[in-house]
């Protein structure tokens, strides 16, 4: 099958993927309300088009956190991407740096810091959780800096995982030991090709940033547990002070849903924040991305630089979310469905999917650069979620 969109590359990656990871990757929490509704809040946004306004040159181009990139689209973080493809956080920010868009690192990536490092000479961004062993913490920012990241984004709203039905079905999370080796083990080897070249020649499946943490116990069956173990249900705002005492360069705080929490962050020394559900894999039946952001942008949006992710699957709904108020977006299954599918190749493609698709966007609702892009584009925006 020919990917002609992130749909196809969703549907290629379920073929070839083990059940366990395509379900970790694909589903959302509880009923999954919430990731739905992500889509179908970004789908209901109608473009306004406007002809004959001679948008030949098309300038996508944006600065982030001092840097300039092709695109106002990152790479986002998402946790084990290295199980998705053969040491898949490395290809990954080959694909990102080739079409000059950032990428993030997960702090529960299967690549580590220094290995990813050493794939490119190119600065990337870290992303980190509240951990409770703070000298940890302590640790993987000193390694963020050794290895030149460029900018850090602190996710706020994981204080604890959110409960995801799919992971107890499929036998990542809920097993035994060994009643869940036997479930994940059966289900990869019905799928030869990624048993090869990912579950054979892409170990060692541990989750790279957290073996120090981990010891022994640093494979993928100790993921789930990790996360329910490790992460602090107590941080408050007084640590994002911590973050800041131990970091010299942007933060991104990424998980603001309400205005109020944004005037918060606007008063702390962070760079940007990043309006996110975490792709409705948290708290379900809370507000889509897309309703979240114009108010949000409106009470800070002159303070800090705004990101969103959240359903993002074409150039389309880039443009959407640029026109209700954010600098830039976050792609998250996007990239890794193409990662699973076609590696590099297949993320790189998306990219340039992306890229395309804004071009036509921008070409046929009269913007000529992303400054031109504002609710103006969006046609009856009052009768819009």
């Amino acid at each position: 099958m020919k990917a002609a969109c992130v749909k196809d590359y969703q549907l290629i990656a379920k073929k070839k993927l083990p059940k366990f990871l395509f379900e970790y990757l694909d589903g959302g929490s509880y009923s999954e309300v919430t990731k739905h509704q992500n889509l179908k809040d970004l789908e209901a946004l109608s473009l306004r088009q406007r002809v004959l306004r001679g948008s030949s040159n098309i300038d996508t181009k944006i600065n982030l956190f001092g840097s300039t990139y092709n695109l106002p689209v990152a790479l986002g973080p998402v946790g084990l991407a290295g199980m998705y493809a053969r040491r898949g956080e490395c290809q990954a920010l080959r694909a990102a740096e080739k079409c000059g868009v950032p990428f993030s690192l997960s702090t529960v990536g299967v690549c580590s810091l220094d290995e990813v490092a050493k794939t490119s000479n190119k600065p990337f961004w870290f992303q980190l959780y509240m951990i409770k062993d703070r000298s940890f913490m302590v640790d993987l920012l000193t390694q963020a800096r050794e290895a030149k990241c460029s900018a850090l984004i602190f996710t706020v709203d994981m204080p604890v995982p959110g409960s995801r039905y799919r992971d107890y079905h499929s036998g990542l999370a809920g097993e035994s030991w060994l009643s869940g080796n036997i479930k994940r083990f059966s289900q990869a080897m019905m799928k030869p090709s990624w048993a090869l070249d990912v579950g054979l020649l892409g170990m060692p499946h541990k989750l790279g940033n957290v073996t120090p943490l981990l010891k022994k116990n640093s494979g993928l069956e100790d993921f789930m547990a990790w996360m329910g173990n490790n992460f602090d249900p107590t941080v408050t705002w007084k640590d994002i002070e911590f973050v800041r005492d131990n970091w010299d360069g942007p933060i991104i705080l990424k998980g603001i849903l309400d205005p109020e929490d944004a005037r918060q962050a606007a008063t702390m020394q962070v760079d940007g924040l990043i309006v996110s559900n975490h792709g409705g894999r948290q708290l379900d039946g809370v507000l889509s991305s897309v309703k979240c952001l114009p108010r949000i942008a409106d009470v800070v949006g002159d303070q800090l630089d705004i990101m969103v992710d959240g359903g993002i699957t074409s150039g389309l709904d880039v443009v959407r979310m640029l026109a209700l108020g954010a600098k830039s977006v976050l792609l998250g299954r996007a990239w890794v469905y193409a990662l699973a599918a076609k590696g590099q190749i297949g993320v790189e493609h998306v990219i340039d999917l992306i890229h395309k698709e804004m071009i036509v966007a921008m070409t046929l609702t009269g913007c000529h650069t992303l400054s031109d892009i504002n609710e103006g584009v969006i046609d009856n925006l009052s009768n819009n979620p």
